[in-house]
């Protein structure tokens, strides 16, 4: 079975995919000063949790946009589950698409790769993590290049730590748009305001490329958006996951297609 790891700037998932479906996910705060020991403890105990155990993965496949975090991702595959994991931004990791754009984070070519699998034409892929991205996928399943955001908790927090009267808040829909007090005036501003960049984005997006396109939103908050927003047409939690499983098996036909040297 394979272990997919999707490391980001808040949460780690792991997803361990038999080759036909996920079998378990489960999500960690980044930290980056955990070590592959640590790692191993709490992932040996959720694989007990479902049946599973570290004998039961014998390939492992890596994303991160947290560099400090790669070195114990690999040792906890090399030396717990006995297997040298890909890892996506590797010069020799095969993603099948063309990348017109530099510097480009490994989540966002892994959600490109996904989202050109399932869905059809050009695309907009909206990631609502600890930045909210706008990524555009061509007909052809190339990355485009996209916009980065401050992601709405990123926001919430600014405002927290910047304002000395204003208090954290969690962001969450308003029934008004117009607050009447700090709290519901701070979440309407976070919320609202994110469905109008959304939008305005979106609009903005298509008109500069010129193309019918269509919208795919994923990550932490994407389900806090879907439904107030016309433009987001398709949920997709489990793009980037899905991403990985499939840059691994392309990974592993293209190695089963190299001629063996004589």
């Amino acid at each position: 079975m394979l272990l997919a790891i999707d490391a980001g700037n808040t949460n780690i998932v792991f997803a361990v995919h038999d080759g036909k479906e996920t079998r378990a996910e489960w999500r960690s705060v980044t930290e980056t000063t955990k070590t592959a020991d640590e790692y191993a403890v709490l992932l040996g105990q959720l694989l007990q949790l479902h049946g599973l155990s570290f004998g039961d993965i014998d390939a492992a496949i890596i994303a991160t946009v947290v560099p400090a975090a790669l070195f114990d991702l690999r040792r906890l595959c090399r030396k717990y589950l006995h297997c040298e994991p890909l890892v996506v931004g590797d010069p020799d990791v095969d993603l099948g698409i063309r990348v017109h754009a530099e510097g480009a984070g490994a989540d966002r070519l892994v959600n490109t790769v996904a989202a050109h699998e399932r869905y059809e034409g050009a695309l907009i892929v909206i990631d609502f993590g600890t930045a909210t991205t706008f990524d555009v996928v061509s007909a052809s399943g190339d990355y485009e290049g996209g916009i980065i955001a401050p992601g709405a908790n990123v926001s919430a927090e600014a405002l927290h730590q910047a304002a000395a009267m204003l208090p954290r808040v969690a962001v969450q829909r308003t029934q008004k748009v117009i607050g009447h007090a700090t709290v519901p005036a701070m979440q309407s501003g976070l919320y609202w305001g994110y469905v109008g960049m959304i939008e305005g984005l979106v609009a903005r997006i298509r008109e500069e490329y010129g193309q019918p396109m269509s919208v795919i939103g994923t990550g932490g908050l994407a389900n806090l958006f879907f439904r107030q927003t016309g433009v987001i047409e398709h949920l997709d939690p489990d793009l980037t996951i899905r991403g990985l499983v499939q840059i691994y098996a392309r990974n592993m036909e293209r190695a089963k297609a190299k001629p063996t040297p004589e």
